[in-house]
């Protein structure tokens, strides 16, 4: 009898409503098909037993064959513990239990012969196991146990009585159950092209493989599907976007942009900042809307670019926007665009929410009348009273700030779909990009403009801030700006880390010859507005501060960025911390301060600091130390990557091959109607009603 996938998770031994109900809340288990694609995270080779002389403390997990000979219980309340002393004919071990003691004295007997497995260690100055696995050795076959499933449970899990084992026991019953062939997902031609496990022994084999490398073949498979489907997707919906939504043909080179380049441009263009020039350019004037995202390091210079389209859209008779995540940066483009457009009559305007009555209903009126070329706004400028004339091009600046919904609200302020051009400075590694912007073309700024030096970054203990603090003296008195970053606004309970607030009074203790700015996210947008202007003008010499700054900061006096509680930060965040010193012709610094006691990773991260400017290096080994779920911009997305086993950090390589191959599939049927592609359609459209939440840019 066939059993459908969709089956009730209650529908299996072991599991009633009470259990179901947790499953579903701590791994979102509610069907067969979902504890099936519930994989191990681990498997440990269960077929070879150790004698106790052979164990040491830097062995994983083992397996010992014996006896418990006596038990002790000892100790109240959480101190209370059961040690059982097992001997194996040549050596004891002791067995320590502090959790289900009861159960332990109840079912566990004297002079019996068990398999104990468990992580070798070191208690009370012995050797010892904590709360091992017992098994019985008559009814458990070494042969047939070889690689044994270890599955992640929660602590709701575990009081519910559901631990590893049981989800063991509830994945082989239901494999007992399902006696016929898992149905295909995909196509045979695709699994011949690339010589894939069949889906049935894939799923079989990834909870129960023989060994090792059938293990690896049924995890490339798994895999591989994840990131195929999700590929097909994404690829499928750009290129029907691409067919049906056309877009204002921005062919036009005109006197505006010419006049700007040959007579304002205030410095030679980098190869980099040409070639993406040409890349938009050719998009804008192709006839379909463009959709695309500008990637550049902090200081590769991606405003001028941004400005440079805005100038194409408005000699093509269009409004350009730009919207930004804060009022500090939407004033900063002001001032830039101000700067480099010069006497050129561009009507340029800013709209925040501070700007209200007259003011804001003439901004308003230009737009309608189309007499503002360019406006520079915060999330003010999607507001519903707020109309363009002609809006031909919109620019979202550090995109991930800003929702899904609150990007669509802007673009859909035009008759006919504007260009649409997202900036990030934060560096997107190139399988992340495939993935989370599948669907926009990639522009890279890879090059920073001739003349900047590169920043020197340093780690220090903070056992040191007499030598610190000397240096931020010498700095100050040749004329710069520095920065102190600080994880916390204020002092925790739970946390012994630096906050703003204290360490604001300290440094006026330690600097009262210099004006010291406070800016955190707890103040009020006025105040933090004037504490952080006074630290652009350069009225104070020392800005305090949070994270809060790490976008949109531009101020070229400032050669010191001194981070403390350095190992609190990730990469990324580092990096665009980093980005707010090194904009001026000087030698800046970046001081990271940490703690001595670091773990490996964090040690490793602070190093990867030290050793390279480069953002897409740093971003490349941020996901690979913590995944894309950690990395800034990717809850924003509203993508829901729900991969199982696909890692976008270690499997660069089956991305590609995921994108490529679903390339070839739609190359060759764009919308997956040949009897051969029948398996991936009708798996699309089950995709598609289970992950609403795909994200699009436009």
């Amino acid at each position: 009898m066939i059993c459908d996938l969709n089956t009730d998770i209650t529908y299996l031994p072991g599991i009633g409503p009470q259990r179901a109900k947790v499953l579903e809340s701590e791994l979102g288990i509610k069907t067969w098909r979902d504890l099936l694609y519930t994989f191990p995270y681990k498997h440990i080779d269960r077929s070879r037993l150790y004698k106790i002389s052979e164990l040491t403390t830097e062995m994983p997990f083992v397996q010992v064959l014996g006896q418990f000979l006596s038990f002790e219980e000892t100790g109240e309340g959480r101190k209370h513990r059961l040690t059982g002393h097992f001997w194996d004919g040549e050596m004891f071990l002791d067995v320590t239990w502090f959790q289900g003691i009861r159960y332990i004295k109840q079912s566990v007997k004297l002079h019996k012969k068990y398999i104990l497995f468990g992580r070798p260690g070191v208690y009370g100055g012995r050797l010892s196991i904590i709360h091992p696995d017992l098994d019985n050795p008559e009814s458990t076959s070494l042969s047939t146990m070889k690689m044994q499933p270890y599955y992640s449970t929660t602590e709701r899990m575990k009081k519910a009585g559901i631990t590893s084992r049981s989800m063991e026991h509830f994945t082989n019953s239901l494999f007992n159950k399902l006696t016929w062939e898992i149905p295909e997902t995909l196509p045979e031609y695709l699994i011949g092209r690339l010589h894939l496990m069949p889906l049935d022994k894939a799923l079989r084999s990834a909870h129960y493989p023989s060994t090792a490398d059938e293990l690896s073949a049924a995890n490339m498979r798994l895999k591989f599907e994840e990131l195929f489907f999700i590929q097909l997707i994404i690829m499928s919906y750009a290129r029907k976007r691409q067919q049906e939504r056309i877009g204002r043909r921005f062919t036009r080179i005109g006197d505006t942009f010419n006049t700007f380049y040959h007579n304002y441009l205030p410095f030679p263009l980098t190869e980099a900042q040409k070639r993406v020039i040409r890349e938009i350019h050719a998009d804008m004037s192709s006839g379909h809307q463009m959709n695309r995202l500008l990637q550049g390091d902090v200081g590769s210079g991606k405003t001028l670019v941004a400005l440079m389209i805005m100038l194409i859209a408005i000699d093509n008779g269009c409004q350009a926007c730009i919207m930004a995540p804060t009022e500090i940066l939407a004033e900063q483009h002001l001032q830039t665009f101000q700067n480099f457009l010069q006497d050129i009559p561009i009507h340029v305007e800013l709209l925040t929410g501070n700007i209200k009555g007259k003011r804001r209903s003439a901004i308003e009126e230009g737009l309608q009348n189309g007499s503002v070329n360019i406006l520079i706004g915060t999330h003010a400028v999607i507001e519903d009273n707020v109309q363009f004339n002609n809006l031909g091009l919109v620019i979202i600046d550090e995109q991930h700030r800003f929702g899904v919904a609150q990007r669509a609200r802007l673009w859909q302020k035009s008759n006919i779909c504007p260009h649409v051009l997202v900036m990030t400075a934060t560096p997107i590694p190139r399988t992340l990009a495939m993935t989370l912007y599948g669907d926009l073309d990639v522009s890279v700024i890879d090059q920073l403009p001739p003349g900047r030096k590169p920043i020197r970054t340093l780690h220090i203990y903070d056992n040191q801030p007499e030598q610190l603090y000397k240096g931020v003296i010498r700095e100050i008195e040749a004329g710069h700006q520095v920065y102190f970053v600080y994880p916390l606004v204020k002092e925790s309970e739970k946390l012994d880390l630096k906050n703003v607030e204290d360490e604001y009074v300290h440094l006026k203790d330690i600097f009262p010859q210099y004006r010291i700015s406070m800016v955190h996210g707890k103040m009020k947008p006025h105040e933090k507005d004037a504490e952080m202007q006074k630290f652009v003008s350069g009225e104070t010499q020392i800005l305090v501060a949070t994270t809060v700054i790490e976008v949109g900061v531009n101020v070229p006096n400032a050669s010191v960025m001194i981070i403390q509680n350095a190992e609190r930060f990730g990469l990324s965040q580092l990096h665009q911390l980093r980005g707010r010193v090194g904009r001026g012709a000087e030698q800046s610094y970046c001081i990271l301060v940490s703690n001595f006691k670091l773990s490996a990773e964090t040690r490793k991260r602070l190093q990867i600091m030290t050793e390279t400017n480069d953002g897409f290096e740093i971003a490349e080994a941020d996901l690979k130390l913590r995944g894309p779920g950690d990395l800034e911009g990717t809850q924003q997305s509203g993508i829901a990557f729900n991969l199982k086993l696909a890692n976008l950090g270690r499997d660069g390589q089956l991305v590609q091959l995921a994108r490529d191959t679903a390339a070839f599939v739609l190359d060759a049927d764009p919308d997956l109607i040949a009897k051969e592609n029948h398996l991936l359609h009708l798996h699309l459209q089950e995709l598609k009603k289970e992950r609403q939440d795909w994200s699009r840019i436009s």
